[in-house]
């Protein structure tokens, strides 16, 4: 459907060119058939978009309806688990072991509950533009990193300087992540992750493994891995940068072999007071 109506936008401007010419040149016998090639495709453009975009957007909609239906019905145990969590808690917590096994199932339920909010997001986003919203960095980035801790794997360095901020939130949370979970992916455990919010820039720096100039060349393409050692699915910065891509983010990144790597994102685009 796509390329149909590329080639009616083509055969439009074509025409209009054509009439264009006649007019230059005054020849009658040009303008007056291309005229009627004009209201045909008119016609035609006008059928293409009261009947089939118009049904397009349609089916978008119920989809998106559906969808809500669905997630919405997702969201009913999500809140039993966590309310029932909540009630096991005040009658056991002399019990340590159970405490613990309650503490796993609450930390999941909460994974469970941002998956759903991340579900719902992106389908938003593939239909309808996502808002944006004035969000609080330091905020933001303190408690994606105090979630990245809980994983008891790396040990962070923060020093963020206030920054308020017009961007999609949940986006930037999701972007935001991935560059996380991609320097603790390619770190020792030992060694520490630092993140640094001054002068509209946001750096994340981690001492792991790095990269070598080849890689450096191929990290936004989808499906690549710099690192067959580690899981994944190679999609994380091709993510990130289309995501800096749409909200006007410089992203630069920077790493050396064995040395470790640098994300640098320039946020002075989207600064608010």
């Amino acid at each position: 459907m796509k390329n149909k109506i590329l080639i009616l936008i083509f055969l439009y401007l074509l025409v209009l060119l054509i009439i264009l010419y006649g007019f230059l040149s005054e020849d009658v016998e040009v303008i007056v058939p291309s005229l009627m090639v004009l209201v045909i495709l008119l016609i035609l453009g006008f059928i293409v978009n009261t009947y089939v975009l118009k049904k397009k957007y349609q089916i978008d909609e119920n989809v998106l309806h559906l969808t809500k239906e669905i997630l919405h019905e997702l969201a009913i145990p999500i809140s039993t688990i966590q309310a029932n969590s909540l009630l096991l808690s005040r009658t056991l917590k002399e019990d340590e072991k159970s405490m613990k096994r309650l503490g796993r199932i609450e930390d999941s339920s909460k994974r469970l509950e941002r998956l759903y909010e991340e579900l719902l997001y992106s389908i938003k986003k593939e239909i309808h533009t996502v808002e944006a919203e004035k969000t609080d960095l330091v905020s933001l980035i303190e408690e994606r990193v105090q979630i990245m801790r809980l994983l008891k794997r790396n040990s962070f360095v923060l020093e963020l300087d206030t920054h308020l901020v017009m961007v999609d939130k949940i986006g930037f949370e999701k972007m935001l992540d991935n560059i996380l979970t991609n320097a603790m992916k390619y770190s020792p455990k030992e060694s520490h992750i630092e993140v640094f919010l001054k002068d509209a820039k946001l750096t994340i720096q981690d001492y792991g493994i790095g990269m070598d100039e080849n890689a450096l060349k191929n990290i936004y393409n989808r499906y690549y891995q710099s690192s067959k050692s580690n899981s994944g699915q190679g999609i994380g910065l091709a993510l990130v940068r289309a995501y800096c891509i749409d909200e006007k983010i410089e992203i630069d990144i920077r790493s050396k072999k064995d040395k470790g790597t640098m994300v640098t994102l320039n946020l002075s685009q989207i600064l608010t007071i």
